[in-house]
């Protein structure tokens, strides 16, 4: 994996390039450290100013040789962020390492090259503040300290992916924070809104840390530090709050998954604020970096929520649910009671009374509940939400796809809005 330092030789770009050589050395990686002269510059200076920046190049260059990185250097001219973005294209760099936007840069760099560079890029950019955390964690005297931003989305699974692969190269110490509106977290998981509009009651606390610990838990990792979570409530932009929680964990590195928004998309983006307002160094990882393939992460399934209406068709999912665990785990066996005409303890008779005769084997736990709702697609994806459920399992009927019954409309539902798994299971044919 090559690493592409980009330089204009300030002093915190002397910064972001012993970082990158400590890293290059650590990782045992070629680096190319690389400059790039504005178009026009370079036609109103010609020779001369080409010959002073592949000069200071050079210098630099003898400089990271020193500390034990095999370097190259490569002088581009044009616009820097697309000559940056085409060049780490050419020779393959898995990570893109430059200095940050300074407090002079107008509107603290947006539009900048940094910002460009953000929305453009394949690999990550690790944009460096502080250079001796980094150091420090190459020579193995202390361990990297980082805050993951987490949510449940597609950049963060692209965020943890990377930072997993960090992890195998020296103790990285991770803190999980999940910055959260609380009145949207109660409508997620369809959870009773306390009377104080941000008050955060100890049952929606309880199901935010399950569902924050099921997704980092990629990270555990033998030999390494566990992921410490930390989840605030906050109003506002994310960013703001995520890049604050990072300043008080007093964090070397804060990671963020990236879409690589544009235009007025960057209002909402995460990754785009977090680059120009956090004082710390800050890796933003576009998703199109997901682990794929023989390096993506067996995921674990601790829990299933499988749903029925006591239907024969409905019923025959249950058994299935709990093939999903053969090592352990939670089933929660629910259904919606759409209209109250049958009282709840006789609900959940019934469904204990469809439980297979092994369905507490192999360390299993069965929960059972009942659902209120009149709109029994919602009342599930909630209910998979606030328990966490790693997979939805649900009956269908009809020979030809899923027809317009009850489950079977209702699984086709689930299947267009659900955020994980679902497992539909067909009755045989005849």
């Amino acid at each position: 994996m090559t690493i592409l330092c980009a330089t204009h030789f300030s002093d915190a770009a002397q910064r972001a390039a012993t970082a990158a050589a400590e890293l290059a050395r650590k990782w045992d990686e070629p680096l190319f450290l690389v400059h790039v002269l504005p178009g026009d510059l370079a036609r109103a200076f010609g020779k001369t100013l080409r010959d002073t920046a592949t000069s200071a190049l050079l210098d630099e260059v003898r400089r990271l040789e020193k500390l034990g990185a095999r370097v190259s250097h490569q002088l581009l001219t044009g616009e820097p962020a697309e000559e940056l973005t085409r060049f780490a294209e050419e020779k393959g760099a898995g990570l893109v390492v430059t200095a940050g936007p300074t407090s002079a840069s107008p509107f603290l760099g947006v539009g900048g090259t940094v910002d460009r560079l953000a929305t453009a890029l394949p690999v990550p950019l690790l944009v460096v503040r502080e250079v001796e955390p980094f150091e420090a964690w190459v020579k193995g005297t202390r361990p990297l300290t980082v805050m993951l931003g987490v949510d449940r989305s597609l950049p963060f699974e692209a965020a943890r992916d990377w930072l997993r692969g960090l992890r195998r190269y020296g103790p990285v110490e991770v803190v999980a924070g999940r910055i959260y509106w609380p009145h949207e977290e109660y409508q997620r998981m369809g959870l009773a809104h306390p009377l104080a509009y941000q008050d955060v009651t100890p049952e929606l606390r309880r199901s935010l840390e399950q569902e924050v610990r099921s997704l980092v838990a990629p990270l555990e990792a033998q030999g390494q530090p566990s992921v410490r979570l930390r989840l605030e409530p906050g109003v506002g932009r994310i960013a703001d709050h995520l890049v604050a929680l990072a300043a008080e964990e007093k964090v070397d590195l804060l990671v963020v998954g990236t879409h690589q928004r544009r235009a007025l998309g960057k209002l909402w983006s995460v990754s785009h604020h977090a680059l120009r307002l956090a004082r710390m160094s800050v890796a933003s990882v576009p998703v199109t970096v997901s682990a794929r393939g023989a390096e993506a992460p067996i995921p674990p399934l601790r829990s299933v929520l499988v749903a029925t209406d006591f239907s024969d068709a409905a019923n025959r999912a249950i058994p299935y649910a709990f093939s999903l665990l053969p090592n352990g785990g939670t089933v929660y066996v629910v259904t919606v009671d759409e209209a109250p005409q049958v009282a709840e303890p006789e609900l959940r008779q019934r469904l204990h009374q469809l439980l297979p005769r092994d369905a507490d084997a192999q360390g299993r736990k069965v929960q059972v509940e009942v659902l209120a709702g009149s709109d029994v697609a919602t009342a599930l994806l909630k209910a998979a939400q606030r328990l966490n459920a790693d997979v939805l399992c649900l009956g269908t009927h009809g020979r030809s796809g899923l027809k317009k019954t009850v489950m079977g409309s209702v699984a086709k539902e689930v299947m267009s809005r659900a955020d994980r798994p679902v497992l539909v299971v067909r009755p045989p044919e005849g």
